[in-house]
């Protein structure tokens, strides 16, 4: 009996340290996960923090060594001196224009196929959403040329339509984003709508776009992102300086002034500011979108 007993309080005890052990290990792991994470967070950080310091600094203080992080006096009239130099407003307002009519584009279209490929029955519904998927394999250089013609063709390269148009015809991430989504909805609330009357226009906006929010701000995110940092669509089909969005008119402002660094770093920040505004107000459905991306076994 002492035996038993000297046995069981060795096996508890011998727990006890395991279990203490393996505490211990999970704490060092997350510790030194904080760790990581917090100095690739201070990495990514770095150049920002150095566009925002140099912003606010005189031509003869960017390259002033050692480095002062923090301006002795921040010229703020460096932002002024932007729009003074170059049309920049106009620059901020074609970005806001091409980036609006993309967006609702994207949302739109991907709304209403993803409904017709998630929701309803129709042959071949398959055999087309695996090529609409496979067109996602293709990279943009490959259909680049073939879409300048149809615009030259349609007279509209050096209007803004190329930039924004073709979103209101579907993106094929989009679409296969909100399919997937819409495929978690049960279908139950479908078919009695449909006993209640209703066609498949006003079950799609009644019922099925209001519970798929998380969806529609990924895509709206995700398009924002695509419109507002778009380079290469306004490099080809935009040559009056007027209609420049922000890409095209960083890059022209940093051509005539590229020696003035501090009033360079200004625009840039001017640039970057909507997206970290929209960062941090859309934070968890723009997480919810890199996750919903990911969403091919479901």
């Amino acid at each position: 009996m002492s035996g038993s007993v000297q046995s069981a309080a060795a096996a508890g005890s011998a727990m006890t340290r395991r279990n203490s052990t393996a505490r211990t290990l999970r704490l060092v792991g997350r510790i030194a996960l904080y760790v990581v994470m917090i100095a690739l967070a201070v990495m990514f950080l770095v150049p920002l923090a150095w566009v925002a310091s140099t912003s606010l600094k005189t031509s003869a203080e960017v390259f002033v060594q050692p480095v002062q992080w923090v301006p002795k006096i921040p010229r703020w009239d460096n932002y002024i001196e932007v729009f003074r130099r170059l049309p920049f407003h106009r620059f901020v307002i074609n970005s806001l224009f091409v980036t609006t009519m993309g967006t609702i584009g994207s949302v739109l279209s991907s709304l209403l196929v993803a409904f017709g490929l998630a929701k309803i029955r129709w042959p071949g519904r398959d055999v087309l959403f695996a090529m609409l998927v496979a067109t996602m394999m293709l990279p943009g250089v490959v259909t680049m040329i073939p879409v300048f013609i149809i615009f030259k063709y349609l007279k509209l390269v050096g209007t803004f339509y190329p930039l924004w148009a073709p979103s209101w015809f579907g993106g094929a991430f989009y679409i296969f984003l909100m399919r997937q989504y819409m495929l978690t909805l049960p279908n139950e609330l479908n078919e009695a709508a449909k006993i209640d009357g209703a066609n498949n226009f006003v079950i799609l906006w009644r019922v099925v776009a209001p519970l798929c929010g998380p969806a529609i701000a990924s895509v709206a995110i995700f398009s924002f992102l695509g419109h507002y940092n778009d380079f290469m669509g306004p490099l080809i089909y935009i040559s009056d300086n007027m209609m420049y969005t922000l890409p095209m008119g960083l890059l022209w402002f940093q051509g005539r002034f590229g020696q003035f660094w501090h009033l360079v770093m200004a625009a840039s920040m001017i640039s970057v500011a909507p997206v970290i505004v929209l960062f941090f107000a859309a934070q968890r459905y723009f997480i919810e979108g890199v996750q919903f991306s990911g969403l091919a076994g479901r």
